[in-house]
């Protein structure tokens, strides 16, 4: 599988997807601000916003926070404006990486994740250093079990672009941005659930590792998502099983 999709798996096996409800709910906070604020406030109009709404569900997040702040996405809550920014860098072993931020405070978060990526042997690079390796794509990863015919099925019909399921039974599915939506709720009216459901950066190509940067370059990724800005971490780093 792509190199994103295997880092992706480790996150939701390990649990690593913002371990703590706290930061759960600020990182969750955040991506219903601006969803909200790109799409609008309805979320049956907007998938973006129902989608951050089901997360933070998801994890308990109280009704009142989740209004909060859709209402400072729409503006009619006052608060500091929360942007989108993509970092991007370099792991050890020079592996990719890209950093999908949300922060109300770029001269805050800039310096705290280039100390990260130097603590961890890396490099917080300029603006288009690695992001033409990546491509940006919307993923599905279905669990083991699935039906990978009718998961192949309904991609096919709403604009999936690539289906491959690995040695574990696991299904991917990769799409075009702008056919996310449709397919999203195709695979919701089917009654499929996805482990994985995302609009992200996968690399085109990936870079198997050393066993001796294996280990650095796992540690480097996870001190980043750990991060309470960053809502998503991509790499062509390629792990193999035994990294997991």
């Amino acid at each position: 599988m792509a190199g994103h999709s295997k880092w992706a798996n480790i996150q939701h096996r390990k649990g690593r997807v913002d371990a703590a409800r706290g930061k759960q709910w600020s990182k969750l906070s955040k991506a219903i601000i601006v969803a909200a604020k790109t799409g609008g406030g309805d979320p049956s109009a907007n998938i973006r916003l129902r989608k951050a709404i089901d997360d933070a569900k998801a994890v308990s997040m109280p009704k009142d926070n989740i209004e909060r702040a859709i209402k400072r996405g729409t503006g009619e809550l006052g608060g500091d404006a929360v942007e989108e920014v993509l970092y991007e860098g370099y792991g050890p072993g020079g592996v990719a990486v890209m950093c999908s931020a949300l922060t109300d405070n770029r001269n805050r978060t800039t310096p705290e994740l280039r100390t990260l990526f130097g603590k961890h042997g890396g490099e917080l690079g300029k603006t288009g250093c690695v992001s033409y390796l990546f491509e940006r794509k919307g993923l599905f990863i279905f669990p083991s079990g699935t039906d990978e015919e009718s998961v192949t099925e309904i991609a096919l019909e709403n604009g999936g672009e690539d289906v491959e399921a690995d040695d574990d039974g696991q299904i991917q599915v990769t799409c075009p941005p702008d056919s996310y939506d449709a397919l999203s709720d195709a695979f919701d009216a089917a009654e499929l659930k996805a482990d994985v459901n995302e609009i992200t950066q996968i690399a085109s190509t990936n870079v198997d590792l050393d066993s001796s940067v294996s280990g650095k370059v796992m540690s480097l990724l996870e001190a980043l998502d750990d991060h309470d800005d960053i809502q998503n971490v991509s790499t062509n780093a390629n792990f193999t099983e035994s990294d997991e």
